[in-house]
């Protein structure tokens, strides 16, 4: 029968996105591998293959047609010796898939939103129905095995389901109806009114800016983050002048290579190799244990046109300073074109949120999950300090906080990993040592 091409999941967070651009038109046939369309999603603009081969009986969604959940049917994939014909109602049950509120009735508060599972007939044979044919049906309290479909091959679709006769559920018992529900262990949080918020703000002159994909997940996240994650933060300053100068030494003896490195490169080298130094703190957090990782994969956030990205640099410890530069400055300039596969800003361990170039001295930055910690660097800035000798100095200081999953990385731990970090910083020869 038909087969129905879904919307899909092209990244973890992703739970709608944009169908950009078809690449195909009914009537083509395709084969499994060929791109069908460019799908926007909160990430990037991905390519979206196909599994299975056949003729493009029907797309359903048609392109620039942004919001369209995950899963919901948006082709329809005729195999071989079907037709167009073979669609039939059966397109009608490709449309319930993404059900609208005038098409799908208001399911009861306690029910769920999944449809029900695919029952069988008394013989074993497997009943196919439409998913939203299944949900009326498990409202109305229909038997499905008792119902011919006028789908392809029997399907049963929603008109079918519509025109049988409900049958009488069974009361359930008077005990059951006044047992009354297990009361959740924390309330969940109220959610903003939007309609409330903007009568707020009625008599008031403002321009509304609708969530994209990117901002819908950022929100998300920093909400899931802050709401379930223990932070607990851990600040030191930093003295820069040694790094400074071996810099500068670096980069002229690198100029006829085209290499510049920045202390950002410096920062990532540090940090990947104090993970390495303090490998109890290389870790995530896995919901029901800790993964200890063995590489060091830094990730480092980029900011771009309405949100950010956080690309990760794999094995950054066995990196040379130049070729972190190099990586660093392709991740930043493909993410800044929403470029980057979720292989590339997916995993690591540790993140560094650098801010100093916008001459922010210091912050605290929210853990990005499952990560165990992140480092707010703020700018480098000339202070009075007191040197090894006891004599009044100028020096150049950068103040950094570390963000901590408590769950992951305790107090004692989480200092030793900053402290390392510091000595990377303020011993960079020792880094290529």
């Amino acid at each position: 029968m038909p087969v129905e091409i879904q919307m899909p999941a092209l990244s973890p967070t992703m739970e709608e996105g944009t169908l950009a651009k078809w690449l195909v038109k009914e009537g083509d046939t395709v084969s499994s591998g060929d791109v069908l369309a460019e799908i926007e999603t909160d990430k990037a603009t991905m390519e979206f293959e196909a599994v299975d081969e056949g003729v493009i009986g029907r797309i359903v969604v048609a392109e620039g047609t942004a919001e369209v959940k995950v899963g919901t049917v948006i082709a329809v994939l005729l195999e071989e010796g079907e037709t167009a014909e073979d669609i039939g109602t059966s397109a009608e049950s490709t449309a319930e898939t993404p059900a609208t509120p005038e098409e799908e009735p208001a399911a009861p508060k306690t029910d769920s939103h999944a449809a029900p599972p695919a029952p069988e007939r008394a013989d074993g044979e497997r009943i196919f129905a439409s998913p939203l044919a299944r949900r009326i049906a498990a409202q109305k309290g229909l038997d499905l095995s008792r119902i011919t479909g006028s789908g392809p091959r029997g399907r049963i679709v929603k008109a079918d389901v519509e025109s049988a006769t409900a049958e009488p559920a069974a009361a359930k018992p008077a005990a059951a109806a006044a047992t009354p529900a297990v009361a959740p262990a924390k309330a969940a949080p109220t959610p903003v009114d939007p309609s409330s918020v903007a009568a707020l703000y009625a008599d008031r002159d403002y321009t509304e800016v609708p969530l994209d994909g990117m901002r819908r997940t950022i929100a998300a996240r920093l909400t899931e983050a802050k709401q379930t994650i223990p932070h607990f933060y851990l600040r030191r300053d930093i003295t820069l002048d040694a790094l400074m100068a071996f810099r500068a030494q670096l980069n002229e003896q690198l100029a006829p290579r085209g290499v510049k490195l920045s202390v950002n490169d410096f920062i990532i080298k540090a940090c990947a190799m104090a993970l390495q130094q303090v490998p109890k703190a290389n870790a995530v957090w896995a919901g029901d244990r800790i993964l200890q990782l063995t590489p060091s994969d830094v990730a480092v956030a980029v900011a771009i046109e309405g949100g950010l990205f956080t690309p990760v640099l794999r094995d950054a410890h066995q990196k040379t300073l130049s070729a972190l530069s190099a990586d660093m400055k392709d991740l930043a300039a493909r993410a800044r074109d929403r470029k980057l596969a979720p292989s590339e800003y997916q995993g690591g361990s540790f993140a560094i949120s650098n801010l100093g170039m916008f001459g922010i001295e210091n912050f605290d930055a929210v853990i990005n999950p499952p990560h165990g910690a992140i480092l707010a660097v703020g700018a480098g800035v000339k202070k009075p300090v007191v040197n090894a000798d006891g004599a009044l100095a100028v020096a150049t200081v950068m103040s950094v906080t570390l963000s901590v999953d408590h769950r992951v990385i305790d107090g004692a731990l989480g200092a030793e990993l900053l402290t390392a970090i510091k000595g990377n910083l303020e011993n960079p020869l020792a880094m290529l040592a």
